[in-house]
């Protein structure tokens, strides 16, 4: 073993330690990626690369829509789009056994798919959600556990920053793989219904039936969700069309979402002010973990580690599928340590390698959104799997009277559903590569 070799895995073991000692990630991997290039190429090498480096990392016209949809979502959260999408769809299904928590669900989608981010929709759907679940007296752990759950459908349901950032990292089509993502999206809402559906007839006193609304309200509640459904579908209608591209779509979004806050009252001159700077304090979070996670990557370079691990997969002698299986379960272990788009930066330049080696019988680009899927799916496990599961913690803080046992306990049977999913996309390409090649072709 050479000496840039045990450099590199010396590096990787530092990094472990300190993403262990919640050191924050992006620091962890400036602070490794700098010494190990000052050790392998010298102060002078590493002075060098650091003062273009930012520069020529966020320069790259595709990071531009990182803020925009950061800010739609926060616009949107402001806005008062959660209260609306879950009135409309409570007023469709809450009459239902468990249709509360299925209402929450739909939401979580919708919004998801105007804001992006799980986190975010895991917080904004637990302040409009949790009050009628204790109004019509839900079990805390099927409430908190669908909240926590549902929260994980804003990481993948178009648009999605994770797979943009994917999509950056392995120089993949942002569009293509926002098609990809919406049949694997809406598979994820149809098994989380099925689940809660199951729950309630084993513990029919965990989600009881309402009365059902009258005529009035359905259609106040009906009406009132049509601009959101508009928005949804001139942003990622647009993209799949191809009127326009991420960016512009996410452009056309704000305004949107803006016109609509303001239409309402809900958005006014200081909700502004606080959506521009938690989109500020959110995009230089990302940007300076993709300046670490780009340092990382050149010392990881030269230290021959992505090679190594892609060479010693490749002559182990085990199929591609079992090293595919193998990567999704190490990325579920990573999932329960960090968070969903840290894994992403961290693993994937040692990932992607490995996978596109092996033959799946698909070309590179199918195989570049197949697996981008697949990553981003697991992931999404990573959210509500203990010991962290950040989607767990933010409606634990919420939900106050709810034991955190109770609130992983509820979760469990959506963690079974989506391996459930995982396991559908992982034999069947085909369910994420149809809609693109459609598209497409």
């Amino acid at each position: 073993m050479g000496y840039e070799m045990i450099v590199g895995l010396s590096g990787l073991g530092c990094l472990i330690v300190l993403i262990a000692i919640r050191v924050p990630i992006a620091y962890s991997m400036i602070l490794v990626g700098g010494i190990g290039v000052t050790l392998l190429s010298g102060s002078a090498i590493f002075m060098s690369q650091l003062k273009d480096l930012a520069y020529i990392q966020f320069s790259i016209y595709s990071l531009s829509v990182v803020p925009m949809f950061v800010l739609m979502g926060n616009v949107a959260s402001q806005a008062g789009l959660s209260k609306d999408l879950f009135r409309a769809a409570n007023a469709w299904i809450g009459w239902a056994r468990g249709g509360v928590a299925m209402s929450a669900i739909l939401a979580c989608a919708g919004f998801g798919a105007v804001c992006g981010s799980s986190l975010a929709t895991a917080s904004t759907m637990g302040k409009v959600a949790l009050p009628e679940f204790k109004r019509y007296k839900y079990e805390g752990s099927l409430a908190t556990g669908t909240l926590a759950a549902g929260g994980v459908l804003g990481i993948l349901i178009p648009p999605s920053i994770v797979l943009v950032i994917y999509a950056i990292l392995v120089e993949a089509s942002i569009v293509t793989l926002f098609m990809a993502a919406f049949i694997p999206g809406a598979i994820a809402v149809l098994f989380f219904l099925i689940t809660i559906a199951i729950y309630v007839r084993i513990k029919p006193n965990s989600g009881p039936a309402r009365d059902p609304i009258d005529k009035k309200e359905f259609w106040s509640a009906t009406f009132g969700v049509l601009p959101v459904l508009g928005i949804f579908g001139s942003v990622i209608g647009g993209i799949y069309l191809g009127l326009y591209n991420p960016t512009p779509a996410a452009a056309v979004g704000v305004f949107m979402v803006t016109g609509y806050g303001i239409f309402k009252g809900t958005i006014r001159l200081p909700e502004m002010k606080l959506s521009l700077y938690d989109t500020a304090k959110t995009t230089g979070m990302i940007y300076l973990i993709l300046l670490g996670a780009e340092m990382l990557k050149i010392f990881m370079s030269r230290g021959g580690v992505p090679q190594a691990a892609a060479e010693m997969i490749a002559n182990s002698g085990l199929t591609p599928m079992v090293i595919l299986v193998l990567l999704l379960v190490a990325l579920i272990i990573l999932g329960c340590l960090m968070d969903s788009l840290s894994m992403i930066l961290l693993v994937i330049p040692f990932f992607w390698p490995v996978i596109s080696e092996l033959d799946f019988g698909l070309g590179e680009e199918e195989l570049k959104i197949w697996f981008g899927i697949l990553a981003l799916v697991v992931v999404e496990l990573g959210l509500i799997t203990p010991p962290v599961g950040m989607n767990v913690f933010v409606i634990s803080s919420m939900a106050k009277d709810v034991p955190m046992r109770d609130i992983f306990i509820g979760v469990l049977p959506f963690f079974g559903a989506e391996l459930i999913r995982i396991s559908l996309l992982v034999a069947f390409p085909v369910i994420t590569l149809w809609l693109p090649r459609f598209l497409s072709g």
